[in-house]
């Protein structure tokens, strides 16, 4: 399965905020379209946030991407509200080492 490992720098005194949106929001709302939050960190120091989803639904990385941010429920959801909070992001592409069990 495709997985993306995500790092976002949060702004200044808003993690909390963000983690809150993570939680009760953004996650619940991936995994009803098949993408999975494998694991998340907080690297407060640096203000990062670092989070591992995989797509696990049909089709491309790319199609299941554009389902969901393309669908009525996201932008019900949470529309452009992580925005307030990501400074900037990396987005890398990764594969697993070891097998899932």
């Amino acid at each position: 399965m495709p997985a993306q490992h995500r790092t976002y720098n949060i702004k200044a005194d808003l993690m909390d905020e963000w983690l809150t949106l993570f939680r009760d929001k953004v996650a619940p709302l991936h995994e009803k379209f098949g993408i999975m939050v494998r694991t998340a960190w907080v690297d407060r120091e640096k203000s990062q946030f670092i989070w591992v989803r995989e797509f696990t639904g049909e089709g491309t990385l790319e199609e299941q991407q554009e389902r969901y941010v393309q669908s009525p429920e996201r932008a019900e959801t949470i529309g452009d509200e992580p925005k307030r909070f990501i400074e900037a992001m990396e987005v890398r592409l990764v594969e697993p080492v070891f097998p899932q069990v």
